[in-house]
């Protein structure tokens, strides 16, 4: 059986319930999702560090995810039904995608909280920058950089496709805020402080889904 889950952006995900195993949906996606694969997820605790998997763990019912390339293949408990699970699968790897951040990642894993400083905050969050955020959003024309840390505060900047980007937001607060609570959970608060308003014109735009 095949559905085109609801689109409401660029995006078009086309699922298909295997007939072979009814608890079984492959989820074709229109844009790269991850490259390589396959990577297989047995179980929840395996997704943590990849932000697109651990979304899709949190949905009720979802046993077990698959990704290669643009397909996500998604395995349900049997009680589950695809009625409305196809929807909210679409919807998180929509999600995933516009935050511009990679659906898994190898991200450095958190010292126990309480005993960073604002110099050491700094240091672990560039090394996530370097490493993990800029590279991913810089296909889209995109960087993140540090202003600085104050009382535990940390105030980032967002320049080239980022800065008055529509979706700016989503890739804060759905991409590398969740980043950095992993990796620096003593982080107060992000504090966004791009002059989004003050757009260089010879920067192009790049539109929402593309941010």
């Amino acid at each position: 059986m095949s559905d085109m889950v609801p689109n409401p952006s660029s995006i078009a995900i086309r699922a298909e319930t295997s007939v072979a195993d009814p608890n079984s949906c492959k989820f074709t996606v229109s844009r790269m999702v991850h490259p390589g694969g396959p990577f297989f997820f047995s179980h929840p605790e395996r997704a943590a560090g990849s932000p697109l998997v651990e979304r899709l763990f949190a949905l009720a019912g979802i046993v077990h995810v698959l990704i290669a390339g643009n397909v996500v293949t998604i395995g349900k408990k049997e009680s589950a039904s695809w009625d409305g699970l196809r929807s909210e699968v679409g919807t998180v790897i929509r999600t995933q995608l516009l935050t511009g951040v990679r659906a898994i990642l190898e991200a450095p894993r958190p010292a126990p909280p309480g005993n960073r400083n604002d110099d050491e905050i700094r240091e672990v969050v560039q090394e996530l920058l370097d490493q993990e955020t800029n590279p991913s959003i810089a296909a889209h024309g995109g960087k993140i950089s540090i202003v600085k840390v104050k009382d535990r505060n940390l105030f980032i900047k967002m320049s080239g496709g980022c800065q008055g980007c529509a979706a700016s937001q989503v890739t804060l607060r759905q991409g590398f805020e969740l980043m950095v609570r992993r990796v620096a959970p003593e982080v107060v608060d992000i504090i966004d402080a791009t002059d989004h308003a003050s757009v260089d014109p010879r920067v192009s735009r790049a539109s929402p889904a593309a941010a």
